[in-house]
């Protein structure tokens, strides 16, 4: 137990003489010799965040040098409190830097000499630092140009402009954010870049001086990127046309549209590939095939090569599909001659074309005979003993063949 109590009676002896190693001692405390000469003839000379003094400088042997005092004003106490020391009698300027735009000073100074002792102080003087430098006097925002905006401003007249710091804000918020810094008091546009469509921003400008003085905001200025170009309207597509789809839709209001960008898919799911563009309002998409689907979307592109929004849904076209097939009735010997009968699919039949096939040797022969204009057709070109098989295709006014209608086949009688 006396242990224990030794041990803590040592940490603690240690921590309080390592604390009184600590302290900082109090200065010796200045004494007033009224027989030591004042500090006089005290002029100034002030600019925005400083103060320069001049003085009658005391060349008196025993003067070691000078105390300055100022007036804090952020304390508002009344007091001035010793800023600086200068160890030569023989200085006579000082600048007192940093200080605050636009802000009343209160300076005195005393000379010092040995044993702390200090003369009268002086009389105080008063000092007004510079108004902060304002910034540009005319700023206007461009606005209608696309994914930016142009922000010029009148070069500033004062020379110890450096650059132009540019400031954003996007209005959906009161911060302003710091985009660009434009060397050069001569400069006098940015633009902005990379913005996104149909958005508003403002804009203000500060300037910074040669010495790092930053300036009080310019006017706000709120401009506007262009808008895309509306949705393509009244998009159709043809369902009716023989081996093509043609695609319309509704002109452009907007004048500076100059063309149109179609994109097509072979379901509505899929994604929509780049076509074709065209300055017209219609496009015509050659397929070469018969009764085939496809889904379009179409855009409008202006003349900065912004594109409007594609259709939410898209439109279909299809082709042409084939005429249905015709239906063979009867194939039936009518004297010396084969008649092969039947009846129309549809009402899109104009012509039919006969197929006859039979077997030549060893192998298979078949024969067509177009343009036929009814719904009968009498084959004269056989030979007794031979048997053939007949199939109609019906033509439309296109051309378009249907399929070919089911096989009927016949046995020639060899003659008796």
């Amino acid at each position: 137990m006396k242990r224990l109590m030794l041990i803590i009676s040592s940490i603690v002896l240690t921590l309080f003489f390592s604390a009184c190693q600590n302290v900082v001692p109090t200065p010796p405390k200045r004494v007033v010799d009224p027989n030591m000469p004042r500090v006089k003839n005290i002029k100034i000379l002030t600019d925005m965040t400083e103060i320069a003094f001049e003085w009658s400088a005391v060349y008196t042997a025993n003067i070691k040098g000078y105390h300055i005092y100022r007036s804090d004003p952020l304390k508002k106490d009344g007091k001035l409190h010793l800023i600086a020391t200068i160890d030569d009698r023989y200085v006579s300027h000082y600048v007192d830097t940093k200080l605050i735009p636009g802000t009343t000073y209160y300076y005195r100074i005393s000379t010092f000499a040995k044993e702390n002792r200090e003369s009268a102080p002086s009389n105080v003087v008063e000092a007004k630092t510079l108004p902060l430098l304002s910034s540009v006097p005319f700023i206007k925002a461009i606005s209608g140009l696309p994914h930016r905006i142009k922000i010029i401003w009148r070069p500033h007249p004062s020379p110890r402009v450096e650059a132009y710091i540019i400031q954003r804000n996007d209005l959906t918020d009161l911060k302003w954010s710091d985009i660009k810094t434009i060397e050069g008091r001569l400069n006098a546009e940015y633009i902005d870049k990379g913005l996104k469509d149909n958005k508003s921003y403002r804009y203000r400008v500060k300037v910074k001086t040669y010495d790092g003085i930053i300036s009080t905001p310019s006017d706000v200025v709120e401009g506007n990127t262009k808008p895309l170009p509306p949705m393509v309207s009244s998009l159709k597509a043809s369902r009716d046309l023989p081996k093509r789809i043609e695609v319309t839709w509704q002109k452009s209001p907007k004048k500076d549209v100059v063309y149109y960008n179609v994109y097509r898919a072979i379901t509505p799911y899929l994604f929509y590939k780049y076509l074709a563009k065209t300055a017209d309002n219609k496009f015509v998409d050659m397929i070469g095939e018969d009764g085939v689907a496809r889904y379009y979307k179409v855009t409008a592109v202006d003349n900065e090569g912004l594109e409007s929004l594609k259709q939410e849904n898209p439109v279909m076209g299809t082709t042409l599909k084939k005429p249905e097939s015709p239906v063979l009735v009867d194939v039936s010997m009518d004297g010396n001659y084969v008649k092969i009968v039947w009846k129309r699919g549809d009402n899109r039949a104009k012509k039919y074309t006969v197929i006859k096939t039979f077997n030549e040797g060893f192998s298979s022969k078949k024969i067509k005979y177009v343009n036929i204009y009814s719904n009968t057709y009498i084959d004269k070109e056989i030979v007794p003993g031979k048997s053939y098989s007949y199939s109609v295709i019906a033509v439309d006014k296109y051309g378009i063949e249907s399929k070919p209608a089911e096989e009927i086949s016949i046995d020639v009688p060899k003659r008796g």
